[in-house]
């Protein structure tokens, strides 16, 4: 019984009590993040190449609860503003009424406006539940266009998968072939401006491109933690140097991960704060987190595996 909970559990998702659904909301990284330029719309073009870590928080949804949000866990209380939880319950009950709903619990365990996708990642777990709880649509609501709805991530963070991600965020193709890596997340638990993510945008240098634009090629296959790095490193975060502006503790957490025995790569994670670094072993990840949490006690810091 305990083995079948931990493999649903490593699947991001299980079922505690009776009418209760519990997915895990697991940590977004950009491997790769290019910004091809701003739409018409106003939205910029993105290419990024996403993967997610074996850290996260953990939404449950309640049936037959009324719906509502409650947050709890080591960062719930830094949860401020817009809640695209929240959101996504009140707009799924009007769109599609005939949906079996409920209330929903967080466990916010990933630090806020990280550059972790946590809030989307949260939206999308909670689609995934209730998807879950109403077989009789899973296949006939449009999940994703509706995930498209209430952020860019959230389709990514939805099909909850290694992925392409293209568009504003909208377009999504999983990926198969994309091997695990061992990585550390390091966040600096420095105080982020509300508006985090408009400033960095606002920092770009982005030319107008033409409302269509071909579909970026997938990225090669790849099976080799080796390569796959390699491919990182041959392409960019293009938000990491407004990021860096925005944000100066990103260099100091970019330079120690850096400066880690074993470490192929040291990038900020999308818009930041968060960066993560890139290692060939669990075991040499493993001694990198160790060293960090040592030398930088108020940092937040993980051990994780990507994929």
């Amino acid at each position: 019984m305990a083995l079948a909970r931990s493999r649903r559990m490593a699947e991001g998702e299980r079922v505690d009590k009776p009418g209760n659904i519990v997915e895990r909301a697991r940590a977004k990284i950009n491997l790769t993040l290019s910004v091809v330029g701003r739409r018409a719309d106003g939205y910029h073009e993105l290419r990024s190449l996403v993967v997610f870590a074996d850290v996260g928080d953990t939404v449950t949804l309640q049936l037959g609860s009324s719906p509502n949000v409650s947050v709890a866990g080591p960062f719930g209380a830094d949860i401020t503003g817009r809640n695209l939880v929240a959101e996504a319950l009140a707009k799924l009950g009007q769109r599609e009424p005939r949906l079996q709903l409920g209330s929903v619990e967080i466990e916010k365990n990933l630090p806020v406006a990280a550059g972790l996708g946590g809030g989307s990642a949260d939206a999308a777990a909670l689609l995934r539940a209730i998807r879950r709880a109403n077989p009789e649509n899973a296949d006939t609501f449009d999940w994703i266009g509706f995930a498209a709805e209430l952020g860019s991530d959230v389709p990514v963070c939805f099909v909850n998968r290694p992925s392409l991600m293209w568009g504003r965020g909208e377009k999504v193709l999983p990926l198969t072939s994309l091997p695990s890596l061992a990585a550390v997340l390091a966040n600096p638990g420095v105080p982020v401006p509300a508006d985090k993510t408009t400033q960095v945008f606002r920092r770009l240098s982005a030319p107008p491109i033409p409302e269509t634009l071909p579909d970026p090629e997938p990225p090669p296959s790849i099976t080799r933690a080796e390569d796959a790095i390699a491919y990182a490193r041959a392409h960019t975060n293009d938000l990491a140097e407004p990021a860096r502006d925005v944000i100066p503790a990103c260099r100091e957490v970019e330079a120690a991960l850096a400066s880690c025995d074993g470490c192929q790569l040291a990038r900020i994670s999308g818009a930041g704060p968060t960066c993560f670094g890139l290692f060939l072993s669990t075991e040499a990840a493993q001694a990198a987190a160790q060293q960090l949490s040592r030398s930088h006690p108020n940092w937040w810091v993980r051990s994780v595996t990507l994929g």
